[in-house]
């Protein structure tokens, strides 16, 4: 059973009135006033969702989408996307819903999920649990300074959500260099959670009108001391496997080089899913626990 925290947060909420941060005092229930436990919500600019620490069978849904979530004067925003994460609403997200604070409590209003009432926890001096008592579930926040946070290790770290925000990539540039190859074809792609699938439609069809050709099963890899290089298997249900090295040029921009063809494709972002701002739904998008196999390789592309 956590202790109870009251004269430390108390103590804490008078020393947040400078830009100094003392740091939350470990394993205690925020049970000091509404007024403290504001507090202790913006002592930092962000709150990372370390999705693979959540403990429980249950879900938060809007705490299970997001990478980062904010709590500034009522208002909260989170980064559901990893599109235009950093660069978005100065790097808070979007406003996805209000909130309020009680005694170790607080209450959030999400535009799309409602009234949810999560008790907070402190853990360490910069982390805390955010915990919902009806199912059980606790999710773990880090909190981190827009200033000090690391976005395009958040970025990386999250590529497979990246490639998924939209509906489909157009094939834009094949090098005139490199062996032909059965990939030359091919001028869409689309990223589902569980599989993909390609098309060799022409360019500029529209993408409700594409037809899917291939479909089989994909895998993201990290690379061993090369934050920044991704690798990317698309296996074929019928055709084999093909290997890339996964390049970001930007926020709507890939790049594929085909190692066994020595071939570089780009290929450009149609139909971005913003959650939460778009027609779309944000019910189906939901992180969850994974880590990329890491692949011991070199970078093979010659630029």
């Amino acid at each position: 059973m956590k202790a109870k925290l009251l004269l430390g947060l108390i103590i804490m909420g008078s020393l947040l009135t400078s830009c100094y941060v003392q740091p939350i005092i470990e394993d205690d229930f925020i049970e000091a006033s509404a007024l403290n436990t504001d507090q202790v919500l913006q002592s930092y600019d962000l709150w990372y969702v370390d999705i693979n620490a959540t403990e429980g069978n249950g879900e938060v849904p809007f705490l299970q989408r997001a990478f980062t979530v904010s709590f500034v004067d009522g208002v909260l925003y989170a980064n559901n996307n990893i599109v235009g994460i950093g660069k978005t609403g100065n790097g808070f997200g979007i406003d996805v819903g209000s909130y309020a604070t009680l005694r170790g409590t607080v209450e959030v209003n999400h535009d799309i999920d409602g009234l949810w009432l999560l008790d907070i926890y402190a853990v360490n001096n910069n982390t805390i649990e955010i915990r919902d008592s009806r199912s059980g579930t606790s999710y773990f926040l880090n909190g981190y300074q827009t200033n000090s946070f690391d976005y395009n290790f958040v970025f990386y770290d999250n590529i497979d959500y990246f490639i998924q925000e939209y509906d489909a990539w157009e094939k834009i540039y094949t090098s005139e260099t490199g062996a032909l190859n059965d990939f030359d074809e091919e001028n869409y792609i689309q990223f589902n959670p569980d599989f993909f699938r390609s098309s060799i439609d022409a360019n500029g069809t529209p993408i409700t009108s594409l037809q899917w050709d291939f479909e089989g099963d994909y895998q993201v890899y990290n690379v061993e001391n090369d934050e920044t290089l991704k690798t990317l298997t698309l296996a074929y249900d019928t055709v084999g496997n093909d290997y890339f090295e996964l390049y970001v040029i930007n926020d709507s921009t890939i790049e594929l080089y085909h190692p066994s063809s020595e071939t570089v494709y780009e290929f450009k972002g149609r139909g971005y899913q913003q959650y939460l701002k778009s027609g779309k739904s944000s019910i189906d998008k939901k992180r969850t626990k994974s880590t990329n196999p890491t692949m011991q390789v070199k970078r093979s592309r010659k630029k």
